[in-house]
């Protein structure tokens, strides 16, 4: 059809967003299992939490979640949509967040397509698929979203998980960070004719420009996020033993498929992850729980979070807990009045506190072996920033509070030589900071044009890749990894015959995900749900056992990696630099007022509505 002679306000903004977001739906997951997903909105009268509610956390009545799982093979129903209700407020904030005013944003979220039609390849309150793991029960792992992020935005790598066998809980923050997110207000849910049943929650735009007042306020964000978090273990755990939770979100209709399924009873058994903002709250979480009460922080000027150590969350986070940091933003933990928690490492390197507990672990299970149950993950972007990838190093590392990260950190007893595994530690090629998150998919113009970044498909296949590896290292049981993910390469001859240059696959079609982002859905915006019946949908792979069972190349660090765009960070020796000061080359610190002096100009990597203002490179 021609375009109009004189096209409108409207029509151009249309247009812009038909650019912006041409995918009307995700391709399926890889995994061998259909993928189900429910909406979870407890109040929070009905969980003990294990530390005392912050202040600035009065209003904040429920926590929200939402939860992808297996489901069995032929679970049928539709999908749900991208964008949650109610969606024209979602997207009107979304407008903003990617750098639209307020005004325009509002008017642009009236159009009744793009965003609106996007859907996720799950099956709304499908049932729970039962459990073929050696204890009966599903690995499950808590994702942490980041700035501008929702209970749906890492759709992608949160549902493959479940698609390969993990339960994943994505809570939505209340802390402002979330694009926008609405409260059930539970003393008016049941009543008739009250117009406001919910409380939004908008998004709070933080400077970039460390400074106290900053710090205070990213503390503030902190205090919400780690109360949350307890909460939801609370809620995690009272969901798989079956008492009557109050779900306020009437569009799942129950809970009980979950009951006796989820494995988060056993002590070190949970998966902590999250990206950029999330991954820094993953830290303070773990670090807050296992060192509750150590002397080491009794002079703390601003804890956080302190739990009682007779809660169950204290005896769930051990050495053993697996850690995925996806972009970890560290700003926020570099807070003056935090640094003695800066300074602990995180628990994978710790000694177990002597618990009753503790001797309850799987004996099966690997040994806790330091950063063996620690993955990171830096998008191009990040690497680059290479300040901040040197703070990175050392909260990764041992012995945070040094310098610069010694190979001796990693030794137990220097003279026994015993020695902790060093993290898996890798960054994606021409990737950016939102290539970890679902916006690289929906918006591949949008972050070639202001980010550079490539293949946006390919940064959450890689990181699909790596996460299922590190599990599998940590005794996790979860599926092969698909033929089709294994494009960017794999190790000797049959890497050479299922990810060569022609990227042939052996067993599969040879495509990314990316490439298969135009398999959508025809449903409409008025509901939350969607209108698709996934029930139909086609499974990438008829044999369940259609790829392989250990990835060794994915976590290469030999420096020569056979995957293509992944490379190994070390970080033994990050933390000085070497400068020339006139006399020849010398070996400086970094610290963190060098990360704090760049955190404005790399403002826009993190919220791109300062992407024109910020200087961004991609290698």
């Amino acid at each position: 059809m021609a375009q109009p002679a004189n096209p409108s306000s409207t029509d151009k903004w249309s247009s812009l967003l038909s650019r912006l977001n041409p995918v009307p739906g995700f391709a399926d997951y890889t995994g061998p299992y259909k993928v189900g997903t429910v909406d979870v909105e407890i109040p929070v009268s009905e969980l003990e939490s294990p530390a005392p509610a912050p202040p600035n956390a009065a209003d904040i009545e429920t926590i929200q979640f939402r939860i992808f799982y297996p489901a069995p093979p032929d679970a049928q129903g539709k999908r749900i949509t991208w964008l949650p209700a109610p969606q024209r407020e979602h997207l009107s904030a979304y407008v903003q967040f990617l750098g639209v005013g307020q005004l325009l944003a509002n008017a642009v979220s009236f159009l009744p397509r793009h965003l609106h039609y996007t859907t996720i390849p799950v099956i709304k309150n499908a049932p729970v698929l039962e459990p073929n793991t050696p204890n009966k029960r599903w690995p499950t792992a808590i994702f942490s979203h980041g700035l501008g992020g929702s209970r749906n935005a890492y759709s992608q790598i949160v549902g493959s998980l479940a698609s390969h066998g993990v339960v994943v809980i994505c809570p939505e923050h209340r802390d402002g960070s979330a694009v926008a997110s609405f409260i059930r207000i539970p003393s008016q849910q049941n009543r008739y004719f009250v117009r406001n049943t919910r409380r939004m929650v908008p998004y709070n735009r933080i400077k970039h420009e460390p400074s106290d007042e900053v710090y205070a306020l990213r503390n503030d964000q902190l205090r919400i996020r780690l109360w949350e978090m307890g909460l939801i273990h609370e809620a995690i755990l009272g969901i798989d033993k079956g008492p009557a939770l109050t779900n306020l979100n009437k569009s799942t209709p129950s809970l009980a498929h979950f009951v006796g399924k989820l494995h988060v009873h056993e002590p070190g058994s949970i998966i902590f992850a999250g990206h950029s903002f999330g991954s820094a709250t993953m830290v303070q979480f773990l670090k807050s729980v296992f060192y509750a009460g150590r002397p080491e922080l009794e002079n703390m000027e601003d804890q956080l979070y302190v739990p009682s150590r007779e809660s169950s969350i204290y005896r769930q986070v051990t050495p053993r807990n697996v850690t995925i940091l996806l972009d970890m933003w560290c700003m926020p933990l570099l807070a003056p009045t935090t640094k003695p928690l800066h300074d602990l490492p995180l628990p994978v390197y710790a000694e177990p506190h002597p618990s009753p507990s503790s001797s309850s672990a799987d004996p099966s299970l690997p040994t806790p072996g330091g950063g063996n149950a620690l993955l990171a993950i830096e998008s191009a972007d990040f690497f680059n920033w290479k300040e901040h990838l040197h703070a990175t190093s050392r909260l990764l590392s041992p012995d945070p509070s040094a310098a610069t990260v010694q190979a001796t950190a990693f030794y137990e007893d220097i003279a026994s030589g015993v020695k902790l595994r060093e993290p898996h530690f890798f960054y994606v090629e021409r990737s950016a900071h939102l290539s970890q998150s679902d916006f690289g998919v929906l918006f591949p113009w949008l972050m070639f044009r202001i980010y550079r970044s490539e293949e946006p498909g390919r940064a959450l296949r890689l990181n699909r890749r790596a996460v299922l590896q590190v599990l599998r290292r940590n005794g996790v049981p979860v599926a092969r990894t698909w033929t089709g993910d294994l494009v960017d390469g794999v190790e000797g001859a049959e890497g050479r015959k299922m990810g060569g240059a022609e990227g042939a696959v052996e067993g599969g079609d040879g495509r990314g995900a990316d490439e298969d982002a135009g398999a959508g859905a025809d449903v409409g915006p008025d509901a939350e749900d969607g209108g698709r019946e996934s029930g139909d949908a086609k499974v990438r792979d008829e044999n369940p056992d259609d790829g392989i069972h250990d990835d060794t190349a994915i976590l290469d660090r030999s420096g020569d990696s056979p995957v293509e765009a992944w490379r190994f960070i070390d970080i033994v020796g990050m933390g000085e630099v070497a400068v020339d000061d006139g006399r020849g080359d010398n070996v400086v610190p970094i610290g963190d007022q060098a990360v704090e002096a760049r955190e404005s100009e790399m403002a826009g990597v993190i919220e791109p509505d300062a992407a024109e203002d910020a200087t961004v490179g991609n290698t």
